[in-house]
């Protein structure tokens, strides 16, 4: 089933957003992001998506107490990322009670510790694929490599990953629509699980991505256009 999911991206412990991953364009939608968390699921989210942004930019997480806390409010899986780039990190999230943890620039930075991840921790494993014109982004979006975002994404597949999330860094927190013809690219290239991420902002993003039919993209989500209330989360959810 096709989920739409809210995030939840923590700076400073308040509930933000950023404009293209940038630290220094942050807009503050919350102070208290667990009641941000249980808001969503008032409104019907299925799962969150719970980014510690800190974390990205520190190269260690630096919310795990709000992280936990959200986890035990809200009643529904919650995928968490930032910032996790040692076994003890990914470990120390799931013992929060993640559903999955998501790991970026560790993928990148030692391809060979995938596999054994992908058979330690099976589905609470993702990778997140960040990428700006096509190539990998990692350490917060403020690295560009020169690595093909689908050459990671069919690397971690044949490693095992279950999970892939694909976010062209470039939409994120514009509210332009996102980039669909990437995330087809995405999806033909792996047989894993794919959610798509940044800059999806209308009902038409959501019916173009289903437009795709591609089987293993089974999610997206979605960030601004819910705080701005541009879109609801019960208009994106009903389209099918």
């Amino acid at each position: 089933m096709f989920t739409i999911i809210p995030a939840i991206d923590l700076k400073d412990g308040r509930c933000v957003r950023l404009r293209q991953g940038s630290a220094e364009d942050v807009k503050v939608y919350s102070e208290d992001p667990v009641e941000m968390g249980k808001q969503w699921v008032a409104e019907g989210a299925r799962y969150l998506h719970v980014v510690d942004l800190d974390g990205a930019f520190r190269g260690r997480p630096a919310h795990q107490e709000i992280i936990g806390r959200i986890i035990a409010a809200v009643g529904v899986p919650v995928e968490v990322g930032g910032g996790l780039r040692t076994d003890a990190d990914i470990r120390s999230i799931l013992d929060l009670g993640a559903d999955r943890a998501i790991i970026g620039t560790r993928a990148l930075a030692d391809p060979q510790v995938l596999r054994r991840l992908a058979d330690e921790v099976g589905a609470k494993l993702a990778v997140g694929i960040d990428a700006l014109k096509g190539m990998v982004q990692v350490r917060g979006w403020v690295e560009t490599t020169g690595m093909r975002a689908a050459d990671l994404a069919a690397m971690a597949d044949h490693m095992g990953v279950r999970t892939i999330i694909y976010t062209d860094t470039s939409r994120d927190g514009m509210m332009t629509g996102t980039n669909v013809a990437a995330v087809e690219t995405i999806c033909r290239t792996v047989r894993c699980d794919v959610v798509a991420s940044g800059g999806v902002t209308s009902a038409a993003d959501v019916t173009a991505l289903l437009g795709l039919r591609k089987e293993n993209l089974i999610g997206a989500i979605v960030g601004k256009a819910l705080y701005e209330r541009r879109v609801s989360l019960k208009e994106l959810s009903a389209i099918r």
